[in-house]
């Protein structure tokens, strides 16, 4: 979620109200909710360095489910002329995530209603053509590509993490991620060149972002965090 810092601003100078292109048009649209996700929930306490290790295994214990239906669903639509485009098994996070759990090994963390719920819109998401998963798609894995890097570095700090328990934010398969994330923004621009419409997935991407803010703010509370 915490993406596009240094290389996606938009010089609007000279170019039409309407944006030229889906990757465009999903920055426009979400560009306060992406600040908002910065600055509220259990994302901004990890920013903070006051997370702990319950806390960040409440958070993987959350975006795991996420993270399976979302690489169910894209998977589902790898052979497809959009999605297709996107599918990537190196950006997979389900794997990584159940091996920073088993060496958390923190006991009792529920699944909250908000991740639920975040599930329920990935799976709708993925009907039918299943455009709208590409906007899931740039919502998580942009940002664990970018902003999540530095999420990694503060947890190793300030919980004393050892990189085992931080495979979430690892990359293997990707030797250069910088280069890979432009591939991949080229990836969603293609994809979005193939649909006739782009309305309906810019606003899951707003939709992905207040679905984020929501299990960030839940999160938060149960953890034991003050708003």
């Amino acid at each position: 979620m915490l993406d596009r810092v240094e290389s996606d601003h938009i010089e609007m100078a000279g170019r039409s109200t309407r944006p030229a292109s889906l990757l465009d048009a999903m920055r426009e649209r979400t560009r306060t909710l992406h600040v908002t996700a910065e600055r509220t929930g259990i994302v901004a306490e990890l920013l903070r360095g006051r997370g702990t290790r319950r806390a960040y295994a409440l958070l993987l214990r959350n975006l795991l489910p996420v993270y399976e239906a979302l690489e169910s669903e894209l998977l589902r639509h790898e052979g497809t002329r959009a999605v297709g485009l996107i599918v990537r098994p190196e950006l997979h996070r389900s794997a990584a995530i159940r091996a920073d759990l088993a060496q958390l090994d923190v006991a009792g963390l529920p699944v909250l209603p908000e991740a639920i719920a975040y599930v329920s819109a990935i799976q709708e998401a993925g009907a039918g053509a299943g455009h709208p998963l590409l906007a899931h798609a740039y919502t998580r894995y942009l940002g664990d590509l970018s902003g999540g890097q530095i999420i990694k570095k503060i947890l190793a700090r300030s919980l004393d993490l050892r990189p085992e328990s931080l495979s979430f934010y690892e990359f293997p398969d990707i030797a250069d991620l910088q280069r890979f994330k432009n591939d991949y923004r080229n990836a969603l621009e293609q994809a979005g060149a193939a649909m006739v419409e782009h309305g309906a997935v810019v606003e899951e991407a707003a939709l992905a972002f207040m679905l984020n803010i929501a299990l960030s703010e839940a999160l938060q509370a149960a953890a034991g965090f003050g708003a």
